[in-house]
Formats: structure tokens, sequence, C-alpha cells
């Protein structure tokens, strides 16, 4: 096993010291690959970063394709109606309340007065109050436990 290492030590610096020289051989093409080599550094980066931007530009497009596809159509819900829904998540109101959050044919409602107790997941029922200013939401108000 030393031998081997030993073998590698000897082969490394016969091949740094040929590269040296080389390098000091030839100075002119020595700038040329370095360029090359910095320019090659410079791409790679640069592709990479826009590729980057141009992920996030994309999700921000889809992301704003299906807001106005939620403006354009009608609520499939209507005020007053009681729905059977699953809480899919919980979220925070600005005033400190919980609210589930529970979708209808994908449109978003946000159900007040939850009980500590519910957990994600469980089906509830719930009485649509009123809709957002752009009718891409609504606010409901929780019934039970179905």
């Amino acid at each position: 096993m030393i031998a081997q290492v030993e073998s590698a030590r000897r082969v490394a610096g016969t091949l740094v010291d040929a590269v040296v020289g080389w390098v000091l051989a030839n100075p002119d093409l020595t700038a040329i690959a370095l360029a090359g080599v910095v320019g090659l550094v410079v791409a790679v980066v640069a592709i990479r970063r826009v590729r980057r931007w141009w992920r996030v530009r994309r999700d921000v497009r889809q992301s704003q394709s299906g807001h106005d596809r939620a403006r354009d159509r009608a609520p499939p819900v209507s005020i007053g109606d009681e729905y059977t829904v699953g809480v899919q998540e919980f979220s925070h109101h600005h005033s400190g309340e919980r609210h589930a959050v529970a979708k209808v044919e994908g449109f978003v409602v946000f159900v007040r007065d939850v009980p500590a107790s519910l957990e994600t997941a469980e089906t509830i029922r719930i009485s649509v109050l009123s809709f957002n200013r752009g009718k891409t939401s609504a606010t409901a108000t929780f019934l039970g436990r179905a």
C-alpha cells in the first residue's frame, strides 16, 4: 500500500513538473489556455443563472395564469349554501384568528370559527358567508364535523 502511494506521488510530481515546464516554455499558449478556462467558467456560471431566472419566471407566470383563470370564472359556491369539505391546511387571519382552508371544486374557502381540536384532513360542514373583492375566494363559517 505504501509503495502504491509513493508511486502515485512520483507520477503526480512528474505530471506537475511537466505542466510547469510546458507553461514556462510556452507563455503565449498559457495565456490563451487560461483565458479559455476563465471564459468557460464564466459561461457555465452565466448559463446556470439564466436557467434559474427562467425557472423562477416560469413559476411566476404559472401562478399568475392560475390566478387569472380563477378570476375569470364564476365561483362554484353561493352565499348561504352549505357544503361538506375537507380541511387542507390552516392559516392565521391578520386578526390572529385561526382559519381552516378548504376547497370546493378548486375554489378556496377560508373557514372561520373552527374549534382548536380540528385537524388537517378532517371533513367538516360549512356555510358560505361572503366572497372577497375579486370573487377568487370565499369566507365561510364552521357548522360542525361531518
